[in-house]
């Protein structure tokens, strides 16, 4: 089915766009798309900006951001394809993406973590035991560090022993994305830097957006802040192809 150019206006386009993101952002609170064009600059092949605006979305290993907003602009497309109620790029698409996660929603991914790594080796006077890691906390400080705390039982005895670690997160200097600046372990440093070395790195993992992989997008963080027990990340986005539903 063929429509005129004057006939394929915002309302269209944004229907289109909102059908095929739905699919790939499928489990979410609120999805709102929005794409700002107008027949001639479509019969250009050019999209004047795209904004996707996501509440409450699950991306990989259950993480939930309790919001993402991408806005990309001047996006070229095939207006012969959109015609067709296709959105097929000509070019790739750049833009900005700011991400709201929430401690509580970052605790539970590592909890996760801690599920699929639950017992440990370690060696104590020269003994090998075994301990398990119970569940831990994700701490956002307004200082801008990170707390990590958690408990480590021993199999035999049944004791428990805190264990935790403080980590300064900074934006690299060589490119973009999140380094470890600083890492202090703090209750028992020996136990805890072997027992949470896996937590860190699945810590790591979410500072750099790792766990947002979406079909034909990408996201690569330039700024963060932490307030009110909230992790603010500012990032680039790109764009190479839009989603098919």
């Amino acid at each position: 089915m063929f429509f005129k150019l004057d006939d394929l206006g915002e309302k269209t386009i944004n229907k289109i766009a909102e059908v095929a993101l739905s699919t790939k952002l499928e489990k979410r609170d609120k999805l709102e798309v929005k794409v700002k064009t107008d027949p001639n600059l479509l019969a250009k092949g050019t999209l004047e900006s795209l904004v996707i605006d996501c509440q409450g979305l699950m991306v990989e290993n259950s993480l939930r951001m309790e919001s993402i907003n991408i806005t990309l602009n001047t996006i070229a497309v095939s207006p012969l394809k959109a015609l067709a109620g296709n959105i097929q790029l000509t070019q790739p698409s750049r833009g900005k993406a700011c991400v709201l996660l929430r401690e509580k929603d970052i605790t539970r991914v590592l909890n996760r973590e801690v599920l699929r790594r639950k017992q440990h080796e370690i060696v104590i006077d020269t003994q090998v035991v075994q301990v398990s890691l119970q569940q831990v906390k994700c701490n956002l400080l307004e200082t801008g560090k990170i707390l990590i705390e958690g408990e480590v039982k021993r199999k035999e005895t049944k004791d428990i022993k805190p264990v935790s670690l403080e980590i300064q997160p900074k934006i690299c200097q060589s490119g973009k994305g999140v380094t470890v600046d600083e890492i202090k372990y703090l209750e028992e440093p020996s136990l805890s830097s072997i027992i949470l070395n896996p937590i860190l790195e699945e810590a790591k993992n979410i500072l750099n957006l790792k766990n947002f992989k979406v079909d034909g997008f990408s996201l690569r963080v330039e700024q963060f802040n932490i307030r009110h027990g909230a992790l603010h990340l500012e990032a680039e986005a790109g764009m190479t192809h839009f989603p098919t539903n």
